[in-house]
């Protein structure tokens, strides 16, 4: 049965040899996953707007993810293809005290020497440094 999905000219003689590409493919498709397309539905009409409405009520992806047994990352992908997933907003990156350039600079007005070697040295020996010579130690 499976070698009257393989055209005639590769039935002729050798079956395989002879077969272009999309041949292989097709009788891929045809034959051995039994159907047309290779294309799966992964989220039915209700599914999309049952995690859609979940979404919009508040629910967490994760939520929501486990409630349809999929994954989390596929859950979000389909929230954005639906176009109502907002991404959380990060928080911004808070500044600890002073740059290392800003610290070099003050320690170039305290110190009887020449600080451009000390680019390489770490934020706390820096503000060791510049505590010495303030006699804050």
């Amino acid at each position: 049965m499976a070698i009257l999905a393989i055209p005639k000219h590769v039935r002729d003689g050798n079956q395989c040899r002879r077969a272009k590409f999309w041949d292989k493919v097709n009788f891929i498709c045809n034959t051995i996953m039994e159907s047309d397309t290779m294309s799966k539905v992964n989220y039915s009409e209700e599914m999309t707007s049952k995690i859609v409405a979940d979404y919009e009520a508040g629910l967490p992806v994760e939520d929501i993810a486990l409630s349809i047994d999929r994954s989390v990352r596929s859950v979000r992908s389909k929230l954005v293809r639906e176009g109502v997933y907002k991404a959380a907003e990060k928080a911004p990156a808070k500044k600890m005290g002073s740059s290392k350039k800003e610290l070099l600079i003050e320690l170039e007005g305290l110190a009887p020497f020449e600080v451009d070697g000390l680019s390489g040295a770490t934020k706390t020996a820096i503000s060791t440094l510049i505590n010495h010579f303030k006699g804050e130690v």
